[in-house]
């Protein structure tokens, strides 16, 4: 059974099927497309989505629901300080605690 999608993304779902079906054949390929595990894809996923919460919280749920620990989930906040600065870094930290099993 699929996951349920948060509102926003699962109206867009409900009211135009064709774009959602292709932007998830997009992530399909992407995710096949080179040699990264499915538990380095989801931490890169995470890292990349550090800039909202709504990025976080997605990708934290679906971390954890995949088995990965809180502890690698922490050091991709850690890693996000040079490249996205202190601030947020510390908000993307948070967001993954608000998910914290």
């Amino acid at each position: 059974m699929p996951q349920k999608l948060p509102n926003a993304a699962g109206r867009l779902a409900d009211e135009h099927p064709d774009v959602w079906a292709a932007y998830a054949a997009l992530g399909k390929a992407a995710a096949e497309a080179g040699p990264l595990t499915p538990r380095e894809r989801r931490l890169v996923k995470l890292a990349l989505g550090a800039g909202t919460e709504g990025g976080v919280h997605s990708h934290t749920r679906r971390a954890y629901a995949e088995g990965l620990e809180p502890e690698a989930l922490r050091q991709v906040a850690l890693l996000a300080i040079g490249p996205l600065g202190l601030p947020r870094a510390v908000a993307a930290r948070t967001w993954i605690d608000d998910i914290a099993p």
